[in-house]
């Protein structure tokens, strides 16, 4: 099944990569149609972000590596999407 959206926890150091360099990175992924990169944590050495790629057969292998020659590394994957179609999120009632 293909894989339509990553949501992807990043950390990169403060001056390298910058935010636009490492999305035009992303951009050129295979499969890879539009990168969303948000900062949402600021440190003395390191800067978190939020990665969300999507497309139409995202390749995770090329992506992650991708991302690791900037300098950067993947903390975690918070969310896939995968399958014919996008399928978006329910959050559960309680």
């Amino acid at each position: 099944m293909p894989v339509r959206r990553l949501v992807l926890d990043v950390d990169k150091t403060v001056n390298e990569p910058d935010l636009v360099h490492l999305a035009l990175v992303l951009e050129a992924v295979t499969g890879v149609k539009a990168v969303n990169i948000s900062v949402t944590e600021i440190d003395i050495e390191t800067v978190g972000t939020d990665v969300t790629v999507e497309g139409d057969d995202i390749d995770f292998e090329e992506l992650t590596h991708a991302i690791e020659q900037t300098g950067a590394v993947v903390h975690s994957v918070d969310e896939v999407v995968t399958g014919a179609y996008m399928l978006e999120r329910k959050p559960r009632s309680r």
